[in-house]
């Protein structure tokens, strides 16, 4: 339709410059002296002028609708690239950012999404720059042919070019993003990575004058601030990061403008003055974020654009120690957070289905298998006190409940205990979790009843409930003093230390009680994959400086591994051969047998013996003063 304008007026101008020329000669007519010649060419030339006249108005007229039309058109043509900007911005880019956020949690995401959304973003960035530079011909062929506009018609053209130039800028700030997040648990002195990109950066040729971007790192109220005064932006940080600045790069290949800040390091920090309301929470529970700025031109400097955006939410540490409660802070951030939210808002209560999605894709990320069903009730019953089967369907869960209420009985919460198991499987435990040789999530009483309908030597490992990052083998035996009589004998629990010097599954090779992994499988055929490689041949093992190497034994009281030629009741826990070599200390153990009404009092508690403190310590005394040496394995040299 710019071209049918454009051809219009272009006839205009030609037929306006031919009655001109015809004006011209009838003005020059009128000047003769009167004759019969001036009489009949000043009525043709009159006659021309009037027919010119009509035709002129009747294309001015024609030229006027074409305009209106043209700028209806484009006003339309607008209303839909607003539409697919929502869209791609407002619906696929916050999804895509939702999606990141719940990665972090451990969620699945495909990475190359981001490149389907670049080239929607530059498809409509090319559309909008194209429909910005037809309004602006518009308006130039207005200027050099004006038409008034006929009271009561409505002229569009006048708004179209702020119209479509909004368009552009909305387009462009929203596609400026964080690719790659920075570290959510943030250490100070530590380096940390991030990446920007700007997703209509190509097609806005700004590869050429490549723009400078600067991170900084602001306070959850600063960043409050920053939507509400964009005067305020750039003079706001609360702390120094180093190599905090650089030049977007252009790759040729796949067409992306981008920065990777690739060692960054926070030096400081400035927290929030903790007197007053908000004097209660700690400082794993203080949120900052990383806040990205970059100024540049486009179109030779006729437009200029201020772009920036904020990372997801970080916290910031000093220790080590402080990664568990800072995990709970932003994990909670990116698992309930909405989108277009006031910086940092969380919900306080969420439902307990969602709060189990969140920990399932935790656990799945750090340890490589989810969570069962099972696994999510044993959890809801710790979580809330409950025991057997509860419905915990209408039941919300609260922050505080979650992150800072300690669990009945126990000097750790909810999240601590959860966050310790989770770190146990994974740094030694995470083979054996994955292929299910581990049942994990089970109380007391339920692996009681487990135990108690299978042979004796049947076992289990499920994690400890006293003991944060603690995982315990459980198994059904006679009792020795009570022939016919079995129990279930809990092994006070291992923790990472323990498996630093020997891991689970040599232990468990180790422990002649231990037959069968429950229901039914051989433990060799479970664990014989993760034994630790036998020694090349039967000869003394040497070390440097002619020592003999040693081998850490694990024993119950005073038992010997398979091949000791002392197995004849490999399945009670108090069996001691004769002639036993110096042995550490027997693990520790709990006896479990039919329910008492004690059971409920010591269910959740894993401590050495089962017939009272008093009476383990006299028996230790007493085998104490029969042996040479007191430790804790026995060593074979």
């Amino acid at each position: 339709m710019y071209l049918t304008v454009s051809l219009y007026r272009e006839k205009f101008v030609i037929d306006y410059q031919n009655q001109d020329k015809i004006s011209a000669n009838l003005a020059h007519i009128q000047q003769q002296p009167q004759s019969a010649n001036r009489t009949e060419l000043e009525t043709k030339f009159k006659q021309e002028k009037e027919e010119m006249d009509r035709q002129l108005l009747s294309a001015a007229q024609q030229i006027l609708q074409q305009r209106l039309s043209l700028a209806s058109k484009h006003n339309d043509t607008l209303g839909m690239l607003d539409k697919l900007t929502k869209r791609v911005v407002d619906d696929e880019l916050i999804a895509w950012t939702q999606k990141q956020k719940l990665a972090l949690n451990g969620a699945p995401f495909d990475t190359s999404m981001i490149d389907v959304l670049q080239k929607w973003c530059e498809v409509l960035a090319d559309l909008i720059w194209r429909n910005r530079m037809q309004i602006i011909k518009v308006d130039l062929l207005r200027q050099q042919l004006p038409i008034d506009i006929p009271q009561g018609q409505t002229d569009l053209q006048p708004d179209l070019n702020h119209i479509v130039t909004g368009l552009l800028s909305s387009l462009v700030t929203s596609t400026f993003i964080v690719e790659q997040q920075p570290p959510q648990v943030l250490k100070k002195d530590s380096r940390f990575t991030a990446t920007v990109r700007l997703l209509v950066g190509g097609k806005l040729n700004l590869q050429l004058t490549p723009p400078r971007v600067t991170a900084t790192i602001i306070s959850e109220q600063q960043a409050r601030t920053f939507l509400q005064n964009e005067d305020r932006r750039q003079h706001q940080k609360c702390g120094n990061i180093l190599n905090n600045e650089g030049l977007m790069d252009y790759h040729q290949h796949s067409g992306q403008l981008s920065i990777t800040f690739r060692n960054m390091q926070l030096k400081n920090i400035k927290r929030a003055d903790r007197r007053g309301a908000e004097g209660h929470a700690s400082i794993t529970e203080e949120k900052f974020c990383i806040y990205f700025s970059s100024d540049f031109n486009v179109g030779g400097n006729e437009l200029k654009f201020q772009v920036w955006t904020l990372s997801l939410p970080v916290v910031v540490t000093v220790h080590g120690n402080q990664e568990c409660q800072a995990t709970a802070t932003y994990l909670w951030d990116n698992q309930f957070s909405e989108p277009a939210r006031i910086p940092f808002q969380v919900p306080d209560k969420v439902p307990w289905s969602e709060v189990a999605k969140m920990l399932s894709t935790k656990f799945c990320a750090m340890t490589g298998r989810g969570l069962s069903d099972i696994n999510l009730k044993y959890l809801g019953n710790k979580l809330f006190g409950m025991s057997g089967t509860v419905d915990f369907s209408s039941a919300v869960v609260s922050w505080t409940q979650f992150y800072k209420e300690n669990l009945p009985g126990r000097n750790f919460t909810f999240w601590q205990w959860f966050w310790s198991v989770g770190k146990l499987v994974k740094e030694h435990l995470k083979e054996p979790w994955t292929d299910g040789s581990i049942i994990g999530f089970m109380d007391r009483t339920e692996s009681r009843d487990h135990l108690l309908s299978r042979p004796n030597g049947t076992f289990l490992l499920r994690f400890s409930d006293g003991t944060k990052g603690g995982i315990t083998i459980v198994w059904v035996a006679d009792q020795q003093d009570k022939p016919g009589e079995r129990m279930v004998w809990n092994l006070a629990p291992f923790t990472s230390k323990d498996f630093t010097i020997r891991g689970l599954a040599d232990r468990i090779k180790d422990l002649t009680s231990l037959v069968t992994l429950y229901p039914d499988i051989p433990k060799d055929n479970a664990f014989q994959k993760y034994y630790s490689p036998p020694t090349a041949d039967l000869a003394p093992n040497l070390v440097p400086g002619g020592y003999v190497k040693t081998t850490l034994i694990t024993t119950i009281d005073g038992q010997l591994p398979t091949g000791t030629g002392m197995n004849d009741y490999p399945q009670s826990p108090q069996y001691s051969g004769p002639g036993s070599p110096p042995v550490y200390p027997a693990q520790a153990m709990t006896p479990q047998g039919g329910a008492t009404a004690m059971d409920g009092a010591i269910d959740d508690l894993d401590f050495v013996g089962g017939v009272g403190e008093d009476a383990d310590l006299n028996r230790i005394n007493e085998w104490l003063s029969t042996q040479g040496s007191f430790n804790t394995d026995t060593m074979n040299t």
